[in-house]
């Protein structure tokens, strides 16, 4: 039996189909299936329960200078209910987890990974052993669930749950003791799929109700609970990496194509000195590129890529039929040399190469209003 969200009972009231997920039960898909949750969050909006992510809290004077030294981004930057997306790296490179660091009054929030919620925390601890004091880290998932609702009609259907103007959290920001439902929310203007739309983190007990009023609100516009498939084809289609696919201890950020997430002039920070090597020999020997199937065939995880003489190059880390695009598509790690678009692979299934081109990604990005 695997952990539950306080909305297990919701999910198998609405029919969904449970897995295990990081030691969590959680829905994969409800009734209505994968495909028209994915294009309900593209078309209009979708409710996704994430309380399993972890999250954890640094409180003291020297709180934000701890999780800049723990991530590559810079979070000296941040201005106060700000939101910032990073990788975590160990000294040589791979990585941790990637994260969001929240910047709030009085503490700095790091929302991680469910399938690494325990090894970042302890990770964490053993970075503050070493830090030199300023700062206390606590685990506070447990007193935190977290619902998303995502798509271009997010923001209208919130808005009917809440007095505040939800027009004035910018992307990537965040504010605290918001009226969601009559009940009190932190709500950040984040997500995971490509889309517009808000994180909404609330105590255990309220999340049944204001899980249930944003469908009561979300009704006139079709909003659909969507479950874990979609929550994956819609960050896959817009190239969000997933820890164990596109990102991993054996692969560093800059390999990912996260260089833009990487301060390298930044105070120094966990892993810096190899990610400076690696630049100055002239940047990762393998990046991750994105590819199209030219014939029939679904590139998965772990399926091995071909160049023109057919030899083995790289490794395929997620691959699917796009819902939007309506074809094939993959990411995986090549050589540098092979990943530019244009550039003619083939991804060996089942003993046969099936040929692909390498595209330009994020294969999906929505349009700017």
């Amino acid at each position: 039996m695997g952990k539950k969200t306080p909305l297990y009972e919701e999910h198998l009231a609405l029919g969904a189909r449970m897995v295990d997920f990081g030691g969590w039960d959680m829905p994969v898909q409800y009734p209505a299936g994968i495909v028209p949750e994915h294009e309900a969050v593209r078309k209009r909006a979708g409710l996704f329960d994430v309380s399993h992510m972890g999250e954890i809290e640094c409180t003291g004077e020297r709180a934000l200078d701890f999780a800049n030294h723990l991530v590559t981004n810079d979070c000296t930057r941040l201005a106060m209910d700000q939101v910032l997306y990073t990788p975590m790296c160990y000294p040589d490179g791979g990585v941790v987890d990637d994260l969001l660091v929240y910047r709030l009054q009085g503490r700095v929030l790091l929302v991680v990974n469910a399938s690494n919620a325990e090894k970042d925390f302890t990770w964490v601890k053993e970075q503050q052993a070493a830090f030199g004091g300023g700062v206390e880290v606590r685990d506070v998932s447990a007193q935190t669930a977290q619902i998303a609702i995502q798509g271009p009609k997010a923001q209208e259907i919130l808005q009917r749950l809440t007095p505040k103007d939800l027009g004035e959290i910018a992307f990537f920001y965040a504010a605290e003791n918001v009226p969601v439902a009559s009940r009190t929310a932190l709500v950040s203007r984040t997500g995971y799929t490509g889309e517009d739309g808000f994180e909404i983190y609330v105590a255990p007990d309220d999340a049944v109700h204001v899980w249930r009023e944003i469908l009561r609100a979300g009704a006139p516009e079709e909003i659909l609970p969507c479950g874990l498939g979609a929550r994956d084809s819609l960050r896959f289609e817009a190239c969000l990496p997933l820890y164990g696919h596109e990102l991993d201890k054996d692969h560093s950020p800059l390999e990912a194509g996260l260089r833009f997430f990487v301060k390298l002039q930044k105070a120094d920070f966990v892993g810096h000195a190899a990610l400076v090597a690696v630049q100055e020999q002239g940047g990762p020997a393998r990046r991750l590129a994105g590819f199209r199937m030219l014939e029939r065939g679904i590139a998965r995880q772990g399926y091995p890529l071909l160049d023109a003489q057919g030899k083995a190059v790289g490794v395929t880390t997620s691959g699917m039929p796009s819902p939007t695009l309506g074809e094939a598509i993959g990411l995986g790690f090549l050589p540098a040399e092979l990943s530019q678009p244009g550039t003619r692979i083939a991804v060996e299934m089942r003993g046969r190469a099936v040929p692909a081109e390498v595209v330009k990604i994020p294969f999906y990005r929505r349009s700017a209003k």
